[in-house]
């Protein structure tokens, strides 16, 4: 039992002329024509419309939805940074300015050459000394 696959054109526009399955170079069990209309070979399975192997298209189908996972969570994790990260820059100073009213002029500097900073900056420690065993006596 033979088929014959007729003569077509290529994908790149080449003629290709008829043949009759199984072609003397390939699978002897591959007796029906199978393919397009620009890609015509021999198979077993006269229901084959592929003549290339599933297990590599499943493996790239696979390693491509990977890809497109890691690229859309990467897009999602970038916009939460973006949308979550503080406006400003917190030191945890309060600048703001003392004396915002003019008040009559007194000896010494002007307010307005007076140098520029924190003018009430908390201490962490009430004390001079720490509680702790080893610390020398005070003077």
């Amino acid at each position: 039992m033979s088929s014959v696959c007729g003569s077509y054109y290529g994908e790149d526009g080449v003629f290709v002329a008829g043949f009759t399955c199984p072609k003397a170079d390939s699978d002897a069990a591959a007796l029906f024509c199978c393919g397009f209309n620009n890609l015509k070979y021999c198979c077993d399975d006269p229901n084959s419309f592929f003549p290339y192997d599933f297990g590599a298209l499943v493996a790239l189908s696979v390693a491509a939805a990977g890809v497109l996972t890691l690229v859309v969570s990467q897009c999602i994790l970038c916009c939460l940074i973006i949308t979550t990260a503080p406006r400003r820059l917190d030191n945890g100073l309060e600048l703001q300015a003392t004396g915002s009213t003019l008040s009559p002029q007194r000896p010494g500097p002007s307010p307005l050459s007076a140098p520029a900073g924190p003018q009430d900056l908390k201490k962490p420690f009430l004390r001079g000394k720490l509680d702790c065993d080893n610390q020398p006596p005070g003077p």
